[in-house]
């Protein structure tokens, strides 16, 4: 069966997520997109010129990316600002992390990011991806080089229920035993020397002796894809929070110019609490704005009045209920795949939102022609945070956060409905022209 017209960024999406398997490559294929559209590279160490109209991005640790384009009235007019992040749970690759195991086995050394769903991880193709730091001859400033092994290469086996038989009754897993990846045969020890590093060299086509570090990731070879009878749902790795990375950058895209500035803020490490330098608890976003209001002939007290007259869209998955555990969600606000984006709220001031930015997004979905639903905890299950709450400690923002409804947050693959996603690009394009 066709897929409905009305998908009509499903097949970017998916191509969107298969080209990001880890923050590194998210943000360098955000950037890319963003330079085909005319964006200009700016420089944090050098001084900004900036034009109204114009459209202008930055970069921070190669894993975060801020675009905006200026709008064309006042500094203090203020900003329209959708934020999501490039992070996703899952396995990082220790230093000198070559492993010789029983039966004449190589496997790497890795450590667990942030919470993932560990047993969907077994068994599947994956592979590697990442940053390779490279000497230069600048020792504070390095080459930084993006790798993306784009084949299988390792897999983390199961042990076989032969001789667990009580796996399927519980099953504790160590995170330094049992999740470790297995990416050769090997005939002696001596082989593990450098193997990682081998590969990286030989996958750049650089010498091995120039590589000083690198933060390296595995990820799930399997594209996205759509499935359900009438191709309803998307399933793919890290929906959380890619999609509304994607979903914030076609909306900046796809809108028209406006009176106040659009911003797009895609910060990392919101899975491990988001303190970094290109995390949402660093100030970050505070001083892009004040240099934007700056550029623009703004001062001080215009900045203050700038954020006065904001709105921040904070866009971070939500879970929808799920058809064999109902019981896991508020009785009475369960969002549903297919409902349309998700206003998500906390009485204890887990979310940014309040009743007057749940009512301006509301709004903005109704003139945009979409449903809105909303997601509130069961009050016997605690919650977690995102990016809304830790960026008002930084700047007293207006917002809302919201997300599309998943299954399986934080599996190796999530689900979403297809049709969520063209309603949220609905919904932030509608922001970004208010």
């Amino acid at each position: 069966m066709q897929k409905p017209e009305a998908l009509l960024h499903i097949d970017d999406l998916m191509s969107f997520m298969d080209a990001s398997p880890v923050n590194f490559l998210a943000v360098e294929t955000i950037r890319r997109r963003l330079e085909n559209a005319d964006f200009e590279r700016l420089d944090q160490s050098e001084a900004w010129h900036i034009e109204p109209g114009g459209k202008y991005y930055v970069t921070k640790n190669d894993s975060a990316i801020f675009a905006f384009v200026a709008g064309n009235g006042m500094p203090y007019d203020g900003f329209r600002i959708i934020s999501a992040h490039s992070d996703s749970p899952g396995f990082r690759i220790k230093p000198a992390c070559e492993i010789a195991a029983a039966g004449k086995v190589l496997k790497l050394n890795t450590e667990v990011y942030g919470g993932p769903i560990l047993y969907t991880w077994f068994d599947r193709p994956l592979s590697i991806a990442g940053r390779v730091i490279v000497r230069s001859n600048d020792p504070l400033h390095p080459e930084r080089h993006l790798v993306k092994f784009g084949r299988p290469l390792l897999t983390i086996p199961h042990l076989a229920i032969h001789f667990n038989r009580a796996v399927n009754d519980g099953n504790p897993l160590s995170k330094q035993k049992d999740m470790l990846p297995v990416i050769a045969l090997i005939n002696d020890t001596a082989e593990c020397n450098d193997y990682l590093l081998d590969m990286v060299a030989d996958q750049l086509g650089i010498d091995k002796s120039d590589i000083l570090d690198f933060d390296l990731s595995l990820y799930d070879t399997t594209p996205a894809c759509l499935v359900g009878s009438n191709d309803e749902f998307i399933t793919s790795g890290r929906l959380d929070d890619l999609s509304m990375a994607y979903s914030a950058m076609t909306a900046l895209l796809e809108s028209a110019e406006c009176q106040m500035t659009k911003v797009m803020a895609i910060f990392d490490n919101e899975e491990t609490g988001s303190g970094t330098k290109q995390g949402a608890a660093s100030p970050e976003l505070d001083y892009l704005l004040r240099r934007i209001c700056a550029c623009l002939g703004g001062n001080d007290e215009d900045y203050m009045r700038a954020v006065s007259n904001s709105f921040m869209v904070s866009a971070d998955n939500a879970h929808g209920i799920h058809p064999n555990y109902p019981e896991k969600q508020d009785p009475t606000n369960h969002p549903r795949l297919g409902g349309g984006p998700v206003i998500k709220i906390n009485a204890n001031c887990k979310y940014m939102t309040d009743a007057d930015s749940a009512a301006v997004f509301r709004v903005i979905c109704q003139q945009a022609g979409v449903p809105c639903q909303y997601f509130v905890n069961h009050s016997d299950v605690a919650g977690g945070s995102t990016l809304g709450n830790i960026l008002t400690t930084q700047i007293p923002l207006r917002g809302v956060d919201m997300g599309a409804a998943l299954w399986a947050m934080h599996s190796v693959r999530e689900t979403a409905s297809a049709i969520d996603h063209e309603y949220i690009i609905a919904a932030f394009t509608e922001f970004f022209n208010c």
